[in-house]
């Protein structure tokens, strides 16, 4: 249970800084990125939503408001993914179009399977929505997302390179054995081959890139050009943090299946 409690408490952090994010910040945090100009009320809705996401953030601490709290999270982070949806209409074909959606998408599956292990532990009842193929339905999401990002970093290579920390040798190969990382942890995910480690290595990959990419960006002299506006670098740290502790969540889903390769007894995805 010790890596259930740990993605739980990242979660409610990140998710509270993502609401501090957007109120600090408004239009240059995620959420005001992608919503649009013309929505009636956007600052009262911006600064509303943030303020009910921190309220839910809070409310994960406690057993009696946790259920609650993860609706109105997971409503905050379906919304964050709805605003996402105009531009990959308008350029279908395009991988930018699509990261913030996925973004999105991931921090949702992350509050989903949240909800679905507070049932269990809460309530001991299941509801559509948080049974074991609705979750296994978002680990497939998770796994899809992974995907996607693995083949961005070979999309754009020489940007992702140019993330790499200066110590590390080999910048352009760390770019492509990171997303081949990504590739692999997601179809392991999708197909179910070995998922508890993949989900887990893939959180510890989303968590370091973090620790050794946005957190040392603040330190640097000069800044990095892909870490500048100071905005910028505080929305995607406050990002990956949300996306590692998504991540940390599907590896708890995963708990009781093996590290190694499955007996020839029927493997279950159960979540209890």
């Amino acid at each position: 249970m010790r890596i259930v409690g740990f993605g739980r408490g990242l979660f409610i952090i990140a998710s509270a800084s993502l609401a501090i994010l957007s109120l600090t910040y408004g239009d240059l945090a995620p959420m005001g990125q992608s919503l649009p100009a013309w929505v009636p009320g956007r600052e009262t809705w911006l600064d509303g939503s943030a303020l009910l996401a921190l309220a839910a953030s809070v409310g994960l601490c406690f057993s009696r408001t946790a259920l609650p709290s993860a609706v109105t999270i997971g409503a905050y982070q379906a919304l964050w993914a709805v605003t996402c949806v105009p531009p990959i209409l308008s350029t279908p074909l395009s991988l930018g179009a699509w990261y913030g959606f996925c973004e999105a998408l991931t921090s949702l599956v992350g509050v989903w399977i949240l909800y679905a292990m507070l049932r269990w532990q809460l309530r001991g009842s299941q509801m559509p929505i948080a049974g074991e193929r609705a979750v296994r339905a978002a680990q497939v999401i998770f796994g899809l997302n992974c995907v996607f990002y693995g083949y961005s970093h070979f999309a754009f290579a020489d940007y992702t390179a140019g993330m790499v920390p200066t110590w590390l040798p080999d910048h352009l190969g760390f770019a492509y054995f990171t997303g081949l990382g990504h590739i692999c942890a997601g179809i392991s995910i999708i197909l179910g081959i070995l998922p508890r480690l993949a989900a887990t290595l893939e959180a510890i990959m989303m968590s370091l890139f973090g620790l050794l990419v946005w957190v040392p960006s603040f330190l640097a002299q000069p800044r990095p050009e892909w870490a500048t506006p100071p905005s910028n670098q505080w929305s995607e740290l406050v990002v990956n943090l949300v996306l590692a502790a998504s991540a940390w969540l599907v590896a708890a889903s995963f708990r009781n299946r093996p590290w190694g390769l499955p007996s020839r007894d029927r493997d279950r995805y159960s979540i209890r």
